[in-house]
């Protein structure tokens, strides 16, 4: 199938989606036609940069919602390799010596949440990575060459619709349309985790990457969303010590 055909098709079944919501293209469109199109179960997609966490902007189902937050929280998983070295992660079974080795955490906790397969698909326009696209499996699935080049094209479409999304978050012209983005709204999120870690820089007496890492790791062993423990952590109903352990808080309100 010609690559023009292809991305033309792959933007129909997205728009489609769009239309059932009643609201313009948004990156929760492009995971539900993909989820649809392709043999998974369910799809989720995450904002990433080397500079700053990542942070989960969709998903479509409980499932996809866990394997978003875990890899969030945990640092590691298909997610995290596909955005490090820009190119697809494809496990056709978590339950396999090799996986399990590579991310001895991730990998059990996902099959825990109901996940057998993972497909991590990087968003990239040239030296421009945004974020990755996640699809799952509950059995062992493999992605054909056909099913594999849909997957990439719909990657390829959220990676322009985030990045215009972007660029609406940054100031919009007076009087121009707003994107409606059907996805929970990236800039309170990400702000909330940054000011949860810059209180805790001052918690600690750590550097910023500290924070965060101590930010993670209790949320982790908490088995809390890190969005939730930063809202408690904002708010003073919670506070960690410099000298207990990652895991747990010196005080909850």
């Amino acid at each position: 199938m010609r690559s023009e055909s292809r991305s033309a098709r792959i933007q129909a079944l997205v728009a489609e989606q769009a239309a059932l919501r009643g609201a313009r293209v948004g990156v929760v469109d492009v995971c539900t036609a993909a989820v649809a199109a392709l043999p998974v179960g369910g799809a989720g997609l995450s904002a990433m940069s080397k500079s700053a966490a990542s942070h989960p902007l969709c998903s479509t189902d409980d499932i996809s919602e866990q394997l978003e937050e875990l890899q969030l929280t945990l640092g590691e998983g298909p997610c995290v390799d596909a955005f490090l070295h820009g190119s697809a992660v494809l496990t056709p079974d978590l339950l396999t010596r090799e996986l399990q080795d590579r991310w001895t955490v991730f990998a059990d906790a996902a099959l825990e949440a109901g996940a057998r397969a993972v497909f991590a698909l990087p968003l990239q326009i040239g030296a421009i990575s945004p974020g990755v696209l996640d699809l799952y499996a509950d059995v062992p699935t493999v992605l054909d060459a056909e099913e594999l080049a849909d997957a990439l094209a719909f990657a390829d479409l959220a990676t322009l619709i985030l990045l215009d999304a972007r660029i609406d978050e940054t100031g919009a012209p007076a009087g121009a349309e707003v994107a409606d983005r059907g996805f929970e709204d990236l800039g309170g999120y990400r702000a909330e985790i940054d000011q949860a870690t810059g209180i805790l820089t001052v918690q600690l007496g750590v550097g910023i990457d500290e924070a965060f890492v101590r930010l993670r790791a209790y949320a982790y062993a908490q088995r809390r969303r890190l969005a939730d423990v930063a809202a408690d952590v904002v708010a003073h109903r919670l506070r960690l010590s410099p000298d207990s352990e990652p895991g747990q808080a010196d005080d909850e309100a």
